[in-house]
């Protein structure tokens, strides 16, 4: 059996074709991931927030 170079090319054209649509998918979907992050850390940040400005603050006067 022999192989020939455009045999070889052949399949490395058939091989990037299919590297190049998994990265593209890829992509996409590292797109809504980060998005999700971002609104998870927003969402996150602002209940902390809003938990410190609810917080009841006590002070203890000590005895004279």
């Amino acid at each position: 059996m022999t192989i020939h170079r455009d045999d070889l090319e052949a399949k490395l054209r058939e091989i990037q074709t299919v590297v190049d649509d998994t990265e593209e998918k890829a992509r996409g979907v590292g797109v809504y991931v980060a998005i999700g992050v971002a609104v998870l850390v927003v969402g996150y940040v602002g209940y902390r927030a809003w938990r410190r400005s609810q917080r009841v603050r006590v002070v203890v006067v000590p005895p004279q």
